[in-house]
């Protein structure tokens, strides 16, 4: 079939699927009929838009014919392939404007890995308050959070208080445990689970005396940090441990105006945390601060428990003046008696 002709058949092939789909603009063998006439013409990214279509509307039908099963798979297949030609185009393209992924804005690499379908887009979420307009941002910069170093280097000392308390396991107690005020949920099973259990110096916004008492270090160590303060609140400061094989469910904290600090203290390889689309392991001595409102959970794949220092301070983004109203707030709502504590970190 020579050049001319082979063209004129693809575009009478596109010009009965364009008639089909006028009466029917959800025809799914039309919209792969249009697809390949496409193909056949030259236009790939516009045929990959008209499969894509295909197989969306493919996705709320039941029990589709053989044959069309087939086709959707080809054009599934054919998209793929499409998309892959245009990363590798675009990548190229980019490295000769000096774009390296790994060296290059963070940010604009998210937005390829999104736009590309590679990762989803996560957002906080909280579960009671949002303070609007704050960064979207799953792991803080550490350029962001001065007081970070110091505490870092207080990690053999903080280490060396906690090795005392693990010597009396009972001092640990499930992190998620149930409340006589509130309706009780399990918790995707972490509900009274010692797999997931924590040692609080300070909990609600109040210092437990015996526990701080026992761990000037650490509370000197975080004497330089900006903790959030709400009272009956926050902060919390608690050692966290995780067994061997356990895992914490993906979940949202309450407010977006704090950040979450890890302090790694006992961290054997395997064991990791995810924010976001950011999965990070945990390293002994290596701080890091996290939006608890953007979807986080952990495992702990290694043999052995894995205990970290945890407490939450505000966001440097977050004025005095808001600091203080936010508190305030919360101060109110608990006066007038709809709050509750057990805020957890």
């Amino acid at each position: 079939m020579g050049e001319d002709a082979g063209q004129r058949t693809f575009e009478a092939r596109l010009a009965e699927a364009d008639r089909v789909l006028r009466a029917n603009p959800r025809d799914l063998r039309a919209l792969i009929a249009k697809g390949d006439a496409l193909v056949g013409l030259g236009d790939d990214r516009a045929a990959a838009s008209f499969y894509g279509s295909a197989l969306r509307g493919a996705a709320e039908v039941k029990g589709l014919p053989a044959d069309l099963v087939a086709d959707l798979r080809r054009a599934q297949s054919a998209m793929q392939d499409q998309s892959a030609r245009f990363q590798s185009y675009l990548t190229d393209s980019l490295a000769r404007s000096g774009f390296d992924a790994a060296t290059s804005s963070d940010r604009f690499t998210l937005s390829l890995d999104l736009m590309a379908g590679r990762k989803r887009l996560y957002q906080q979420e909280p579960r009671f308050y949002l303070l609007p307009g704050l960064p979207q941002i799953q792991f803080q910069p550490r350029e962001t959070l001065p007081w970070m170093t110091a505490v870092e280097d207080a990690t053999a000392d903080i280490r060396t208080e906690l090795q005392a308390l693990l010597a009396e396991p009972d001092l640990f107690r499930p992190y998620v445990e149930p409340r006589a005020d509130r309706p009780n949920t399990d918790s995707k099973g972490m509900a009274s689970n010692a797999d997931w259990s924590a040692l609080f110096l300070w909990k609600d916004g109040e210092e437990q005396p015996d526990m701080a008492r026992r761990c000037p270090r650490t509370l000197e160590a975080l004497s330089g940090v900006p903790l959030c303060r709400v009272p009956g609140r926050t902060p919390s400061i608690l050692f966290s441990r995780l067994t061997p094989g356990a895992r914490i469910p993906p979940h949202h904290g309450l407010i977006n105006t704090r950040l979450i600090c890890h302090l790694p203290l006992i961290a054997p390889p395997g064991s990791r945390f995810r924010v976001g689309n950011d999965v990070r392991e945990w390293k002994e001595g290596q701080a890091w601060a996290f939006d608890d409102t953007i979807e986080h959970e952990a495992a702990n794949d290694s043999g052995q428990d894995r205990t970290v220092l945890i407490f939450d301070v505000w966001k440097p983004e977050v004025t005095e003046e808001e600091r203080a109203l936010v508190s305030a707030m919360f101060q109110a709502i608990d006066d007038y008696g709809a709050g509750g504590k057990a805020w957890g970190v």
